[in-house]
């Protein structure tokens, strides 16, 4: 390891300041509480037991007997008949698809309680990301409405239906429009209702509407070669990528795939063939793939057009009307060498843009066609349908609902009342229309203002199917009937436009065996049970072809120069972001809690949005972290807590979206602040960047932050090298020099012939993304405790992923005047990911300190915990070097003042019955899913055989997108972890300790051109 690094996890480690010292005094920051316990608070309450027993009572069988019976059941009986495909105790599979990409649910007695990636699906292979992991906990969501609504009054399904088609059949005489707005509209037999429906009533249309909106790109293909699509980028076969803004790994189009196809040129293979690709980031705020890159160059929005235009004319060596140089000199020199290396790169170099102006799109375009990306790692000719939305056209429908040319709109999976940049105006629209029906599952922003809410299926209880990309499609199968008495949109859209199909069932398998299977060679009942199997079906790719980019540029240079000259500071401004997270996305999943808990990637912070600003630029305002904000840009003004976060661009912040709801329901109502309304519409596109102006409310407001909550009192923890160092000497700084001296223990050793269970991490293929998290809460039953307990350094997370900063304390910028932690090298820091998990020490400092044997080493080299037997001394945790340990303060799952997350009669129907729930005072920490384990050996066992390697996949190593997380025998040399950990780059975390932790890390390798860093 690079003896000149200095890791911190945040400002107030990295200052030691006395509120950071004094909260680290002591392993937790609040005693017991145990005035409120004895004085009938806690342990004599009554309301945790009687919610407890309605769970059990009426929650259960309901939604158990909802999977098995065609009309809900509302009497709570046991089961009179046992379905033949139900078997108490064994979970049933069944495929689906979730955003396009193929999963399986996991079933327990009729009960939905997992979600994972399908291992043939060909986005995530078996992998999938955060909000899909967490899914599942929308079905149980209690805010869902249980009938459909009526002018605000429930209804049924015959009056709404009569009410529907008396409108449509009065708009239809009098010849006036009618709009469907609806999320992209990807799936093949949705779209065929909507013909039908249209060719129903005529005056119909579909917008295709997305909040997050890829317009720009769609356009500029459309503009330079023909081809209105959104390509399918390969970054696998990269070996150059410059990125502008684009957050491919985190948020931008297909970032699964991506993280897949990125890793695959830096994992553990790559590097033991000596080969490894370069990813350049230019940015303003510190993005999940900026923290990545192994070059990132802080730029403000103002900046980005220009930086393209540099880059271009350097490619080219050619000069754009117009040019000027960039007055970045940092980021002009980095341009200038970035050029050098995609050139060097040609036909193996890739150049992507998150901007969604059409400009520089087309800009984009012209430098890609330059590098001979296109045919390589850009592909037009198998794009992706998943966004197709276009802004203008949209504007245009509100402008038309203005016009009072518009008698009846249908909203599917939309909220534009909400994420429309102006609300106030689309409102305003929809008030002079005739017939407004809603198909969402809740009252939101935009159902509310609706006559008709047609309450809609959750995804888990629906039909369908879905095109994420060209030649690709994924069936979607109900795992459970519907719990409530709701109606798939679909089904709704055929009845009203009296389809002689009114099944929704029977019309997707219609269209399936009519127009898809014959595609790959299926027909009849045994292709479509065949579908329903497999969840997907592939067509053969259209070999993709060259593009030459031959349109004149000078308009379009003209064209960015100006908008960077619109969007740039002075003195009185400020340059402001929206971006957004993989937790919250567009907002339409506020509502679940554990995405609100699950940290953002980069801050580490929990439930709320804030204002990322530099700490420089910060330190020039005289602004603190926390500080509120009041923030204008536009028409808008809203008030947000200030985050301190280092390598965000001078002059600029950053605000999320997502956030700001006021219709979610109990858990996302009122969760930070809505950003929607700082999106600018210009040159026909939704565009994230503009001026603003800031201004202090004097206010403080403390954000629920995790990233310094387990400190490790800078030890040394984080080991990595460059990739010239490591091609030299590939074990140069796995630290093992370092310890070199003779141990000592005080345990006898053990053997363990058969199993003995370890893992391996990759901090070169782990990007922090998050999914490990949340996958290990659904499988382990891991509680919400919401923001103020997250405040009380009291999350319960089994796996965290601690963020480190760094930079080189031998810079030249960091002299003796100009200490580290006076803030001035605070720009170009570097991230380093760690997920951090108990380490299932062979010396567990844990045990020996325990006074009632609640935690004991097993025969296979796991460190259990016997929950029944803990009485909550803490006494493990404060031993524990990792602090991997969490203490339930409270009955999160059965307590009343958690209602809002998980104490109610549907939530706690998603907790897996194979993981017990902790009560208050015990203690635990991950177990390495030893229920599966335990599954998995049962099933060897029952089939005669050996386990095989691979066959027992934790939670978190199954969701991984990039193969960062192996599990296995450690027993066997054949085994893939095995052969992992006796890499050259494993070193074990406090190895000096001599714990014998079970968890090897691999050594994060950057490929830094040392000019360019």
């Amino acid at each position: 390891m690079e003896s000149n690094k200095k890791y911190w996890k945040g400002l107030e480690e990295l200052n030691n300041s006395p509120e950071f010292v004094e909260m680290n005094k002591s392993e937790f920051a609040e005693p017991l509480p145990i005035e409120e316990i004895l004085s009938g608070a806690g342990l004599m309450a009554k309301t945790p037991r009687r919610d407890f027993l309605k769970a059990l009572g009426f929650g259960v069988g309901a939604v158990t007997l909802a999977a098995c019976q065609k009309v809900p059941v509302h009497k709570s009986i046991p089961y009179l008949i046992k379905p033949e495909e139900v078997t108490p105790g064994v979970a049933n599979y069944y495929t689906s698809s979730y955003n396009g990409q193929s999963i399986l649910v996991k079933t327990r007695e009729g009960r939905p309680i997992k979600i994972e990636g399908n291992p043939d699906d060909l986005i995530g292979r078996g992998a999938i990301d955060a909000p899909g992991q967490t899914s599942v906990l929308d079905l149980y969501d209690i805010s869902r409405l249980q009938n459909p609504l009526l002018n605000k009054d429930e209804s049924s399904w015959d009056m709404i239906d009569g009410f529907v088609t008396k409108e449509l059949a009065a708009i239809a005489a009098g010849g006036k429009k009618i709009r469907i707005v609806s999320s992209t509209v990807h799936s093949p037999s949705t779209q065929a209702v909507i013909a039908a429906f249209t060719a129903k009533y005529p005056t119909t249309k579909l917008i295709n509407y997305d909040p997050i909106s890829y317009t720009g790109i769609i356009q500029a293909n459309q503009n330079s070669f023909g081809k209105a699509v959104l390509p399918h980028y390969h970054f696998e076969k990269a070996d150059v990528i410059v990125s502008f803004g684009a957050d491919f790994l985190g948020t931008w189009i297909s970032p699964v795939e991506f993280m897949r196809q990125w890793v695959t040129n830096r994992n553990n293979a790559s590097l033991e063939n000596k080969k490894m690709s370069r990813h350049i980031q230019f940015e303003a705020g510190m993005s999940l793939t900026g923290t990545n890159a192994d070059t990132r160059v802080p730029i403000k929005p103002s900046e980005e057009g220009l930086a393209l235009v540099n880059l271009y004319n350097a490619i080219s060596g050619t000069a754009l009307p117009g040019s000027k140089p960039l007055s970045n000199k940092a980021a002009a020199n980095s341009i200038a060498l970035a050029a050098k290396e995609l050139t060097a790169a040609k036909g193996r170099a890739l150049v992507v843009c998150g901007s969604n102006d059409v400009a520089m799109q087309v800009l984009t375009n012209a430098i890609n066609s330059l590098l001979g990306s296109y045919g390589t790692t850009i592909d037009l000719d198998n794009p992706y349908f998943k966004y197709a939305g276009n802004d203008a056209e949209f504007v245009e429908f509100v402008n038309e609902m203005k016009r009072g040319e518009i008698d009846a709109v249908f909203f599917l999976d939309s909220n534009p009342a909400y994420d429309y940049f102006n609300a106030k105006d689309f409102t305003q629209a929809l008030a002079k229309v005739r017939l407004k029906v809603s198909f969402s599952d809740r009252s939101d922003e935009t159902s509310s203002l609706c006559q008709v809410i047609a309450t809609n299926h959750n995804y888990l209880e629906a039909w369908g199917d879905s095109n994420a990309f060209a030649g690709y499609y994924t069936i979607v199968q109900p795992a459970i009937n519907p719990v409530y008495n709701s109606r798939q949109a679909e089904q709704s859209f055929l009845i009203w436009a009296n389809n002689p199909v009114k099944d929704y069932y029977a019309f997707v398998r219609n269209n399936w065996e009519t127009n898809l299977l014959p595609k790959v060679g299926l027909s009849g009942q045994g292709g479509w049970e065949t579908l329903l199997q497999k969840g997907l079906i592939k067509t053969a790719d259209v070999p993709a072809t060259t593009y030459t980019f031959n349109k004149d540029l000078s308009g379009i240079a003209q064209s960015i120069i100006n908008h960077s000259n619109q969007l740039a500071a002075n003195g009185n401004t400020i340059e402001l972001q929206v971006y957004p997270t993989i937790n919250m996305g567009e907002g339409k999943r506020a509502n679940n809690p554990w995405l609100q808990e699950l940290p953002d990637s980069v801050s580490k912070v929990t439930w709320d949005n804030y204002a990322a600003i530099s700490p420089t630029y910060a330190e020039k305002l005289g602004i603190k972290e926390g500080n509120v904000l009041k923030v204008t840009s536009g028409n808008h003004t809203v008030e947000l807590p200030v985050l301190i976060q280092p390598g965000q661009a001078q002059q600029t912040i950053s605000v999320a979206l997502g956030y700001g709801r006021t219709s979610s329901g109990k858990v996302g109502t009122g969760v930070g602040k809505n950003a929607f309304p700082f999106l600018t519409f210009k040159n026909g596109t939704f565009q994230g960047s503009a001026q603003a102006t800031i201004s202090a409310t004097g206010d403080v407001y403390n954000l629920a932050q995790t990233q310094t909550h387990h400190s490790v009192e800078g030890r040394n923890i984080i080991r990595e090298t460059s990739f010239n160092k490591y091609l030299k000497d590939p074990s140069s700084a796995n630290g093992r020099h370092e310890s070199e001296h003779k141990t000592y223990t005080l345990w006898p050793e053990y053997n363990r012939p058969e199993y003995n269970w370890v893992m391996a991490i990759d901090l070169n293929s782990c990007t922090g993304c998050g999914a490990c998290v949340a996958a290990c809460n659904v499988e382990n039953n891991v509680p919400v405790v919401g923001r103020d307990e997250v405040r009380r350094r009291r999350e319960m997370h089994w796996i965290r992923i601690d963020r480190y900063y760094s930079f080189k304390e031998g810079n030249e910028s960091v002299t003796e005047e100009k200490e580290i932690n006076k803030l001035d090298n605070m720009d170009n820091v570097s991230v380093v990911y760690q997920p951090m998990l108990c380490q299932h020490c062979d010396h567990a400092p844990c045990e020996t300190v325990c006074p009632v044997l609640a935690t004991v080493h097993s025969s296979e080299g796991l460190n259990h915990m016997a929950y029944n037997r803990c009485v909550g001394t803490r006494y493990c945790a404060n031993n524990c070097p990792y602090k991997v340990r969490r203490f339930n303060w409270f009955n999160y799952w059965n307590d009343s003042r958690f209602d809002n997350y998980l104490n109610n009669e549907h939530t706690q129907l998603v907790l897996n019955p194979d993981v017990t729930t902790r009560f208050r005072g015990v203690m635990e920490k991950c177990t390495m899913c030893i229920q599966r384990i335990q599954g998995g050996k049962l099933k060897a066992k029952l089939d005669q055989r050996n386990l095989k390697d691979g066959e027992i996949k934790t939670a978190c190593q199954q969701t991984c997108p990039t193969n960062a997380i192996i599990f296995g025998n450690v027993n066997d040399p054949d085994s893939e972890v095995a052969k992992l950990l006796k890499s050259e780059r494993t070193y074990y975390v406090l190895e000096e300790l001599n714990v014998q932790p079970g968890i090897g890390y691999q050594v994060k390798v950057r490929n830094v051109n040392e000019t360019l860093a």
